[in-house]
């Protein structure tokens, strides 16, 4: 059995600003989720798995290596709603 890819979202108030974007950016600096990965995985990995759990297509991800383990902060085209992936997830 495959180990899965992206573990779960990881919601703080600052991860809600970068759902919507901040009103400093003209709310251009949004559109991106946070989610907490497995350690092994890389960027193409966690980039085929969102598109492929959700359906939508991935700009970019950035990672970082957390102590609660390894963040992927995917950027969505801008064709997606990040706001509408956290409905359908429950984070509002």
């Amino acid at each position: 059995m495959r180990r899965p890819i992206l573990l779960h979202p990881y919601v703080t108030e600052k991860t809600m600003n970068a759902m919507s974007g901040t009103p400093s950016q003209d709310l251009k600096d949004g559109n991106r989720l946070e989610f907490v990965v497995r350690k092994g995985a890389t960027k193409a990995e966690v980039k085929k798995a969102f598109e492929e759990r959700f359906e939508v297509k991935v700009d970019r991800v950035n990672v970082k290596t957390m102590k609660d383990g390894k963040h992927a902060i995917i950027k969505l085209k801008e064709e997606y709603s990040a706001e509408e992936i956290g409905m359908r997830i429950g984070i509002f």
